[in-house]
């Protein structure tokens, strides 16, 4: 074993890791997911509202990725190439559901136990609220305002993530917004 085989993973960056990976070196791909598979997870949950088919998608795309990570031409591309993924996955499971499903409040962060019982109240029910207007956005809407919002995309990773321009992506955020403002008008 060299020194290099021996010396810890974690403080490597992706593309040397995808790099490692794509040489066979198994530990290295080990390291990418855990260091991903959390917020992929969160991603998909919040798409699908289902903990379980949440955690078959990310299991898929992870199991995917190892497969055709010698496709993958950018080694630092690769959290994108997840994003995209697991969006695309998820996608397609929303257009084959009808109707769809309720956003699991299971998912949610629960209110801290040590706040005021009515304030936890008005919290949950103001994350249920949210939960129930996610649900009525278009699978499309839905998924370029969880990556925006939530996991803190640019307009053109979520382009790339979901193959749409900027603009268009730009229009969905911003109905999203829209739809969502309106619904949680009675929580200002």
């Amino acid at each position: 074993m060299t020194a290099l085989e021996s010396a810890p993973m974690t403080g490597w960056d992706d593309a040397t890791l995808v790099d490692r990976a794509r040489d066979g070196d198994m530990s290295a791909y080990e390291q990418l997911v855990v260091r991903h598979q959390g917020q992929m997870f969160r991603l998909a949950v919040k798409m699908l509202a289902d903990r379980g088919e949440a955690e078959d998608i990310v299991q898929e795309v992870f199991l995917g990725a190892w497969r055709r990570l010698t496709q993958l031409n950018d080694d630092a591309a690769f959290v994108g190439w997840l994003y995209r993924m697991t969006t695309n996955r998820c996608l397609n499971v929303l257009r084959a559901r009808r109707p769809q499903a309720d956003v699991d409040p299971d998912t949610t962060e629960s209110p801290r136990a040590d706040i005021r019982p009515e304030h936890a109240v008005q919290v949950s029910s103001q994350l249920e609220a949210l939960n129930d207007a996610l649900r009525v956005l278009t699978a499309e809407q839905r998924a370029c305002w969880l990556l925006r919002e939530v996991h803190g995309l640019s307009y053109e990773q979520i382009g790339d993530i979901v193959g749409a321009n900027t603009t268009a992506v730009r229009g969905r955020i911003a109905r999203a917004r829209a739809q969502l403002s309106e619904v949680m008008k009675p929580w200002r």
